[in-house]
């Protein structure tokens, strides 16, 4: 009837087909079906929390908020409803402009891929990583994460890879952690932290350290996939200006996103900052 009503009235179809004309009417006002109502639903939850996670979270996690929210859904049809609304992760491969093959000496592994703790302030990881701004080239971002909460305790950016770098970001972790004697921190054998002046700094703070192995980079596994999220998530979607805007986006990133609201899988979809302060009030 639809097709033909240029050429006939409504009338005369419905006459000739015996339909009455509120029949004809009501199948012209489509209602959606409760499945369509609630996939309608969940899609603009969905939309809400990859928004606010600045598109950085895939399905599972926005499936886990979801349920946390008190909403029943699968995780197949939030993928389903995700990719009907073309909704994605963000992601892209990390970039390191150059590898180092310089002549390092071995030295003990006391980690040796022991990543297991009972609480906060145990265990430690630390690495660098390359940021490149246009104006000021390749910047440094040293990190020093807590294996227990996975925070990243403490950080440094500078415009060179000294080891005046890494004694700030394990500096700035002490000072804010005030850890126990005996904590264990793990790093590569790069220069920095096998420097005289570096191990004295942490001989002098009553830290032990470990290194990874030559060519082994397993043992630094959880730092180097923080440093995997952070170029994924937020540097290779950004072409920063210069070292002063890149130094403010890496603190927006470590302290107001992956410290405080980026929830891991690893950590029961926990941030953090929340597992270091349940650790610190069970203590």
């Amino acid at each position: 009837m639809e097709e033909h009503k240029q050429y006939y009235s409504v009338q005369m179809m419905c006459d000739v087909l015996a339909v009455p004309r509120s029949t004809y009417y009501h199948s012209l006002q489509k209602t959606a079906s409760t499945r369509e109502r609630e996939n309608h639903a969940i899609t603009k939850k969905i939309i809400q929390i990859h928004q606010e996670s600045k598109e950085r979270y895939g399905a599972p996690k926005i499936h886990r908020i979801l349920l946390k929210s008190g909403l029943s859904v699968s995780l197949k049809r939030v993928q389903r409803l995700m990719t009907k609304a073309k909704i994605r992760s963000i992601t892209k491969k990390k970039y390191r402009p150059y590898s180092s093959r310089e002549k390092v000496m071995e030295r003990k592994n006391l980690l040796d891929r022991d990543f297991s703790t009972t609480t906060i302030n145990e265990k430690w990881v630390a690495d660098i990583t390359y940021i490149h701004t246009v104006r000021d080239g390749w910047c440094y971002l040293a990190s020093v994460m807590d294996l227990h909460s996975k925070k990243i305790v403490g950080y440094s950016f500078s415009r060179s890879m000294t080891t005046d770098l890494v004694k700030i970001a394990l500096g700035n972790a002490y000072s804010t952690q005030n850890p126990a004697k005996g904590l264990l921190l793990h790093t590569d054998l790069g220069s920095q932290y096998t420097s005289s002046e570096f191990m004295q700094y942490v001989q002098s703070r009553g830290i032990i350290q470990s290194f990874s192995q030559k060519g082994c980079p397993y043992d630094n596994a959880c730092i180097e996939s923080f440093h995997a999220i952070l170029k994924k998530e937020e540097v290779n979607h950004v072409q920063y200006p210069d070292y002063y805007t890149a130094k403010l986006a890496m603190f927006k990133f470590i302290e107001g996103w992956y410290n405080r609201k980026r929830i891991h899988s690893s950590l029961d979809y926990n941030t953090p900052q929340t597992v270091e302060d349940q650790m610190k009030q069970s203590a």
